[in-house]
């Protein structure tokens, strides 16, 4: 990807403040959106610090699979926000062209202090904290007690090899029920892989630094699916599920086993809390390997802001404990400050707690140029596997995906 410099517009910009002169000023935040409630959670905060502050701030709301795009057409015009949340797997593309603002100095101590570090540790690249995680989420096992009871299912699958053996009898339950839910369509479609890829002792970049999908992990990981999908235990046509699609299933009472993250748990308490589910952790495999994908997005400030002391005092102000709790609870994400993680509505709760006891496990995806590319060629490979005849065409596939990947690694 090309970005503008942003040296000189940040000198432009600062030429223009001083112009300006005692004039209060406007920050602009560009938001993901996670669930209808997070612009109004934004829109109410922004309200509340203009109210405490007199700083107008002007939220940006835009739909996760495009934000990206729009970052990227802002900061090719220069005409990006003084704030925005990104993935932060995208932090070491924007910081290699100097776009994002070392916190260091500019927020204060006392907001550093109140993160989980292990949370705060993904932003910290070549000793500069670069951003502030503000969504964070691990990845676990729902399931649905009422279908296993149904398929006389007694105990919730420990490996790979539990789960087919449940998920057939659930299949048997009727036509439109599956067993188990695969996602075969868009954003982390990758990810979902993963979770198999890990199991079967893989990983996504090995220690020789070439891409993991060259392995016989990944050949076995991926057989495994495909084995899955063969023996009709999953719902057909998986590459035309995407996430939302597959938990609308289990939200539906039709999916015995499915993977996401915590979020599931929120949309079930408010469209169908009479739902019989639970939550364990993802499958091991035959080692008694597992792992899970631990995921957070940042909020970064970027460089040429001119309104670097304003934003850092929002930033300050929508940490807070209690705009914490309200977003955290609201989304369904892990908390990534200590004060909300102690907090009981989230300490106590059963459904958070596993997925917060599966966190060291998690691996996150790694921090390297480029990763968004290299997600989408494992995303396309396992799309080919999972319409292919047979399994004949694991291994050839999976290594040419390896090839692509092996071409953009460093």
């Amino acid at each position: 990807m090309s970005f503008v410099s942003s040296g000189r517009l940040a000198l432009a910009a600062s030429a223009m403040a001083l112009v300006a002169g005692a004039a209060m000023a406007d920050i602009r935040v560009t938001v993901a959106e996670y669930s209808s409630l997070t612009g109004p959670f934004f829109n109410d905060a922004a309200a509340a610090f203009e109210a405490e502050t007199g700083t107008k701030v002007n939220i940006e709301v835009v739909p996760w699979d495009v934000l990206f795009q729009k970052l990227t057409t802002d900061i090719s015009a220069g005409a990006q926000a003084d704030l925005s949340i990104i993935g932060t797997r995208w932090l070491i593309d924007f910081a290699s062209e100097d776009l994002v603002a070392p916190l260091d100095d500019i927020i204060s101590d006392d907001l550093r202090e109140r993160f989980v570090p292990a949370f705060l540790d993904p932003s910290i690249m070549d000793g500069q904290l670069l951003g502030l995680p503000v969504a964070a989420s691990a990845r676990a096992m729902y399931f649905n007690s009422d279908l296993m009871a149904q398929a006389g299912v007694e105990s919730v699958p420990e490996n790979w090899e539990e789960l087919a053996d449940a998920a057939a009898k659930i299949s048997a339950l009727g036509d439109d029920i599956y067993g188990f839910g695969l996602q075969g369509a868009e954003i982390e479609t990758d990810v979902y892989y993963y979770y198999a890829l890990w199991s079967y002792g893989g990983d996504l970049i090995t220690a020789d630094g070439t891409s993991g999908l060259g392995t016989q992990a990944a050949v076995d990981a991926a057989t495994m699916y495909k084995g899955l999908i063969d023996a009709g235990v999953t719902e057909p046509g998986v590459t035309s599920y995407n996430r939302e699609d597959v938990q609308n299933l289990f939200k539906q009472g039709r999916v015995g086993f499915m993977i996401t993250a915590p979020f599931l748990a929120t949309q079930i308490a408010n469209e169908v809390p009479d739902l019989n589910y639970g939550v364990s952790a993802i499958p091991a495999g035959p080692d008694g390997d597992r792992g899970t994908y631990g995921v957070t997005d940042s909020i970064i400030m970027f460089e040429n802001s001119p309104n670097k002391e304003e934003a850092a005092a929002f930033l300050d102000f929508v940490f807070g404990h209690d705009w914490r709790v309200r977003f955290d609870s609201g989304e369904g994400f892990l908390p990534v400050t200590s004060s909300v993680a102690e907090d009981p509505a989230f300490a106590d709760d059963p459904v958070l707690s596993v997925f917060a006891s599966l966190l060291p496990t998690a691996r996150f995806a790694p921090t390297i140029a480029g990763w968004e590319e290299i997600a989408a060629i494992a995303s396309d490979a396992m799309q080919s596997i999972y319409l292919s005849d047979g399994d004949s065409a694991i291994a050839p596939t999976l290594s040419a995906a390896a090839d692509r990947i092996n071409a953009l690694l460093p």
